[in-house]
């Protein structure tokens, strides 16, 4: 669900990858599989892959998946055809989201996707409304006693760190696209290891949401769209009150 700035957002966000483990492994395989498709299997030579490997290894993805996932890509086990399709619309409350796909029928995504907006209070929006809101950024989601803006200042600064956040043993990390192996690599030297590591799509035109029931809309819209098989990454602009996160658990 990316696009939250709030702490009890990224709690929110943390609970729900953890219900969807498998989703997530599904995927990175995906954005695996493309990568070696269009950049071949060495790493060192394919950017878009090394990214897809560090968010493999933030989530814990077994080396097995990941050694299949490649060569799927690769046409060692089959043909990996896969088209990137990127669908925009707004939520409730006016939100912006982002819903990027892989998939290997459009038609089945298109239906999908739209049926998902027409169905919790959204709409569809012509290409460029929403995407103009949008950078992709590194993002990087540490919690415990790791999260201590001094220490990870010290450590990401110079490995290209454009923003950290700390508050309440959760710390968010932003950085330039291509900077995501090298923070990886330091948190790793210094044996932290991210709850989250990847490539999102950021805004930083947010959108407040203080309505309990136009939140309640709003995330089960992302929550829908986050369980399409299609679907890689839903972004949005929301910033939801902690309080009402509460509310609704």
């Amino acid at each position: 669900m990316s696009g939250h700035s709030k702490w009890a957002n990224i709690k929110h966000k943390k609970d729900a990858a953890d219900k969807k483990k498998g989703k997530i492994f599904s995927r990175i395989a995906k954005e695996i599989m493309v990568a070696a498709k269009n950049g071949g299997a060495d790493a060192s030579a394919n950017p878009r892959l090394r990214s897809a490997l560090a968010s493999a290894k933030a989530a814990n993805m077994p080396n097995d998946n990941i050694d299949r996932a490649i060569k799927k890509g690769t046409g060692e086990l089959g043909n990996a055809v896969f088209e990137e399709i990127v669908y925009e619309g707004y939520g409730a409350g006016g939100v912006a989201i982002l819903v990027e796909c892989l998939t290997d029928n459009r038609n089945r995504s298109s239906s999908e996707v739209r049926t998902s907006f027409d169905r919790c209070n959204g709409n569809m929006a012509a290409s460029g409304a929403v995407s103009r809101l949008f950078r992709r950024q590194s993002h990087f989601v540490i919690t415990g006693d790791a999260a201590d803006e001094e220490k990870l200042m010290e450590l990401t600064l110079d490995a290209g760190a454009e923003d950290i956040e700390c508050e309440d043993g959760y710390a968010e990390i932003w950085a330039d696209p291509n900077a995501l192996e090298a923070i990886n690599n330091v948190l790793s030297e210094a044996g932290i290891t991210p709850e989250e590591a990847e490539v999102i799509q950021r805004s930083d035109l947010m959108c407040d949401i203080t309505e309990e029931s136009t939140a309640a809309s709003l995330m089960r819209l992302i929550d829908r769209l986050e369980d399409l098989d299609d679907v890689q990454q839903v972004s949005h602009n929301a910033n939801i009150s902690d309080e009402i996160l509460e509310k609704l658990g």
